[in-house]
């Protein structure tokens, strides 16, 4: 009894434990809730508070308006051009080409089969209401690098590209292209053609049945559906001197494509909304055929704060048209602007007073812009708006603001990539731009990484690009090709190995197949590719010389492939062959740094002035009032800078002769720019060193000492900076404003800039307008007058190698006097050894 009742009691008594157990969990998994919930409410409506904070800073700040302006439309209105019907072409073949052969070709379906238009009509405005107004472009084959003089396919199939692109804004409406050529007397007409292809889309084929020293035109019709933004034309010479067999070495086989060969487009200008998530279009075109025209609006006084902005906004432009050309005009009003014209606007309203007629998205008042609550914007904020002149036709960006702080925010806001990406609308108000950071002195894109040991794939190829695998196929396969360009400043040691990575087909004839490497054309190594079957991820070792290796070489990987079978009557199957460069291939550098200053040649490199890339260690010097011939140079000396760096931020800096502080002149590279009587840096003038230019028209070399009458001509003079030996000056100048018009153009031009050397190039033309495209437009003298300053990171060893290399005479002096020494002390030794 009792023990049942034990029982019952120590089972209530557990069930009373468990409940109280079950009643604790329970009210500790409440209390976590809770917490959790009200903490949660409490971050929620801390963030919120927070993001009402901001947005009431941001409505204190500035205001904007409350319904937005409709987006200006660019409207792009080239000459209008009506294409006339073609007449019927001739259904029967002829003999001769004396007329133009219209190559017959398929309607594509969807396209209309309505008669092309006919070359060299005159151009009349599109009546149509509806449609926009047509317009026509003729690109020329002669504008192709590699034309040249003449085109010419030689042998029994050969093939020639020609490349181009088709602008953004286009509507191709019709294509066609016009082909001028000549061929051998010996061809064999009804078994030869000209074929061509749009990106390898055959689109019409020429029967080569010219008589001897006739000229052939053929038109040929372009699908637009094939025109697409890069385009490639292909031209194929099937050609033939026998009607059996041919021999393809034969110098008989040839036919040639004049440089007046054409492609003409008829096409539409399509009306675009300017927004800045298309920035930089349509102020600059990548795809674009023509020359951008960039056109300054000079504000009404040329100060610092303009200078330094425009300077960097046009760096940035020399950095996207890279290899492109570009035209760069100053402007004081509006009135001149054409249809084809970009206009630039920089700086405040009071600076410049034409902001005030213009159609803009923010009002204007008292030289303030205003927000939305007609309240000025504060100085320290960048305002970039978009609009257009001459009814649409003229795109404008406008860098503004209301103060010099805002207009330089503004301004670096656009160059910038980083910033710039995350534009959008047609305003854009700019609070704060992050800083970027300089990059490494020795940090160059498009060169040698900074590591010595890297992979093919951190190299770029010549389309400027990160390398990747690559093959190439047949028995005239083109090499592969990838810069391998070393900085300025490099000294290339000996033991510099590349341990090439390839792979190649089977059915190669092991007996004359080979690869071979070469740098700027000359062969540095070659092995044969010995495997029946093919290979893969082969290694071939090659030293590097280090005197092939300069700051533009470029390495060629070649692959000489023949087939097994031997060739039938001159036709050989090749298409079967291949070979791969991987990008896996390595090097192993031996390298060490050291250069003489000053000297014009690194200068086209951009050495010294692009080290760093963005700039920030160079800064140019104008006179106190810049002329427009002053400022022009300064702008042509930007674009070329911008064109020989690449970082992700301009730092350029400009001075005028008052404001130059002493810590720029001992920190940077200083470029002056002024005519003699207003250059900026008297130091560069009075220097005893190398040429002089003086008042009077003097001319000073030595103690040679002229007067010229008149002095038309430009100096550019690179010298030892007097504060600062590590750095260089560079002078800009001339005795008149026509001679700094000479060094624009040397500057602008690639023909002529990269001939400079030496440290002083004098320029002179006689010639009105020299031609772009004649090398000897200028005349240039070379001096070498100025004392130079070896500039090194290398240890006592590598000291002691230099100078015996430069003074080389010290090394038959050191053996004959080490040698008479040692004499001396045998003959010593002897004496007292037998006394």
């Amino acid at each position: 009894m009792n023990k049942r009742l034990s029982d019952q009691s120590s089972r209530r008594g557990s069930k009373t434990m468990l409940t109280r157990t079950l009643i604790l969990c329970c009210a500790g998994l409440v209390t976590g809730l809770a917490i959790v919930l009200l903490h949660a409410q409490y971050s929620i409506a801390g963030s919120a508070q927070g993001i009402q904070k901001q947005e009431e800073q941001l409505i204190r700040d500035f205001k904007l308006p409350s319904t937005p302006a409709e987006a200006p439309i660019y409207r792009p209105q080239a000459p209008a051009y009506q294409p006339e019907p073609a007449p019927a072409p001739d259904p029967a073949p002829v003999e001769a080409v004396s007329e133009p052969y219209v190559a017959p070709s398929e309607p594509i379906a969807g396209e209309s089969s309505a008669p092309a238009p006919q070359f060299g009509k005159k151009a009349e405005i599109l009546k149509t209401p509806n449609a926009a107004p047509m317009s026509q472009y003729i690109l020329d084959f002669s504008r192709s690098p590699a034309i040249g003089n003449r085109f010419r396919l030689q042998g029994t199939y050969a093939e020639a590209r020609v490349g181009f692109t088709r602008p953004k804004n286009w509507n191709v409406k019709s294509a066609k292209a016009v082909i001028r050529f000549q061929h051998s007397p010996a061809i064999v007409s009804d078994k030869s053609n000209l074929i061509v292809r749009v990106n390898d889309t055959s689109i019409g084929s020429v029967p080569m049945n010219l008589k001897n020293t006739q000229i052939g035109e053929a038109i040929i019709n372009i699908p637009t559906n094939l025109v697409q933004d890069y385009n490639e034309i292909t031209l194929v010479a099937q050609q033939t001197n026998s009607a059996t067999c041919a021999n393809p070495d034969d110098k008989a086989l040839w036919s040639e494509v004049l440089p007046d060969s054409k492609v003409i487009l008829d096409y539409q200008p399509q009306p675009l909304a300017l927004d800045f998530s298309r920035y930089p279009f349509p102020f600059f075109d990548n795809l674009g055929l023509d020359t951008p025209r960039l056109n300054y609006l000079l504000p009404a006084q040329i100060n610092e704060a303009w200078l330094t902005a425009t300077s960097r906004f046009h760096t940035h432009f020399g950095r996207l048209s890279d290899f492109r050309s570009l035209e760069t005009n100053l402007v004081k009003d509006t009135q001149k602007i054409e249809w084809d014209d970009r206009l630039v606007i920089i700086g405040t309203p009071q600076d410049q007073p034409t902001l005030k007629s213009l159609k803009l998205p923010l009002n204007i008042a008292n030289n303030q812009i205003l927000d939305g609550s007609k309240a000025a914007l504060p100085e320290n904020v960048g305002v970039l708006m978009l609009t257009t002149l001459k009814d649409g036709s003229v795109p404008v960006i406008i860098a503004s603001g209301n103060g010099a702080e805002g207009v330089a925010k503004a301004v670096q806001f656009l160059v910038q990539p980083s910033s710039s990406q995350i534009g959008s609308g047609q305003v854009v108000l700019v609070r704060d731009v992050a800083e970027v950071a300089s990059p490494n002195p020795r940090s160059w894109d498009r060169y040698l990484p900074l590591q010595d040991s890297f992979q093919l794939s951190a190299l770029e190829g010549l389309d400027n690009k990160p390398f990747k695998d690559v093959t190439v196929r047949g028995t005239s396969a083109p090499p592969v090709q990838f810069q391998f360009r070393a900085l300025p400043d490099t000294r290339m040691l000996r033991g510099s190995s590349m341990n090439l990575r390839y792979s190649y087909s089977a059915q190669v004839n092991p007996r004359k197949s080979s690869i071979s490497v070469r740098i700027d054309g000359v062969t540095i190594g070659s092995k044969r590719l010995t495997s029946d079957d093919g290979a893969t991820n082969e290694l071939l070792n090659v030293d590097l010389p280090p005197n092939l290796i300069k700051s533009d070489s470029v390495i060629d990987v070649a692959f000489d492939l023949y087939p097994k079978e031997t060739a039938k009557c001159g036709q050989v199957s090749d298409q079967q062959l291949w070979g791969t460069v991987h990008s896996t291939t390595d090097f192993n550098l031996k390298r060490e740094y050291s250069v003489e200053l000053p000297d014009l040649k690194l200068l086209t490199t951009g050495y010294p002035l692009t080290a760093p890339q963005d700039l920030s260690k160079t800064a140019i010097v104008v006179p106190d009032s810049p002329t427009e011939a002053d400022v022009m140079t300064l702008l042509k000396f930007s674009e070329r800078m911008g064109r020989l760096s690449q970082a992700n931020s301009v730092q350029l800096d400009v001075f005028t002769t008052a404001n130059l502080p002493e810590s720029v002149k001992a920190d940077r590279h200083l470029v002056a720019i002024g005519v003699r009587d207003r250059f900026p840096v008297k130091e560069m003038l009075e220097s005893k060193s190398g040429f002089r230019i003086m008042d009077a028209f003097a001319r000073e070399s030595g103690k040679d000492q002229i007067h010229a009458l008149p002095d038309q001509g430009g100096m550019i003079k690179s010298m030892l900076s007097p504060w600062n030996l590590d750095r260089v000056m560079i002078a800009l100048t001339a005795q008149t404003d026509s001679g700094l018009k000479q060094i624009q153009d040397v500057l602008s031009n690639d023909l002529w800039f990269y001939q400079l050397k030496e440290d002083t190039v004098l320029i002179s033309t006689n010639q009105v307008n020299p031609s772009p495209y004649d090398s000897n437009a200028y005349q240039m003298q070379f001096l070498n007058q100025s004392e130079r300053r070896r500039i090194e990171d290398t240890n006592a060893l590598s000291k002691a190698r230099q100078l015996l290399q430069e003074q080389w005479y010290l090394v038959p002096i050191g053996i004959i006097t080490s040698s008479l020494l040692l004499y001396g002390i045998a003959q010593l030794f002897l004496k007292r050894v037998a006394g």
